[in-house]
C-alpha cells in the first residue's frame, strides 16, 4: 500500500469565479485542506465563521485576512501562519490575483 502523498504547489485547480478547496487528510477531528485563490475575496459585508478552530499558513500568493474584532486587516506573504478561533468572524479581504494565492488549512476541535 502507498501513504498518500503529493507537492501542495503543484497540480493547481485551474482559476474559477471561487476558491478552490481539497481536502488532503481527514480524520479524528482534523481535517487539513489546501485551499488555492484567484484574486478571490469574502463579499463586501459578509463575514466567515468556522464552528471549529483552524490554523491557516500561506504557501504561495499573497493575502489579507480581517477579524470583526480588529481594525485592520493582516497582510499575509508566503510562511505566515494565524489561528482563527472556532466562533471568531473573519474574511478574506484580498489575494492576488496575478499569482495563485495557496493555503494550507488545519481545522480541528
Amino acid at each position: 500500500m502507498t501513504e498518500p502523498s503529493g507537492n501542495l504547489l503543484v497540480g493547481l485547480p485551474a482559476a474559477g469565479p471561487g476558491e478552490a478547496f481539497e481536502t488532503l487528510v481527514e480524520g479524528d477531528g482534523v481535517v487539513i485542506e489546501r485551499i488555492v485563490s484567484a484574486g478571490q475575496a469574502t463579499p463586501p459585508g459578509e463575514w466567515l465563521v468556522e464552528d471549529r478552530q483552524e490554523w491557516v499558513m500561506l504557501l504561495a500568493g499573497a493575502a489579507r485576512l480581517r477579524f470583526e474584532r480588529e481594525p485592520a486587516p493582516h497582510p499575509l506573504v508566503p510562511g505566515d501562519w494565524l489561528v482563527i478561533p472556532a466562533g471568531t468572524l473573519h474574511r478574506v479581504e484580498w489575494t492576488a490575483a496575478d499569482e495563485p494565492t495557496i493555503w494550507l488549512a488545519v481545522h480541528y476541535r
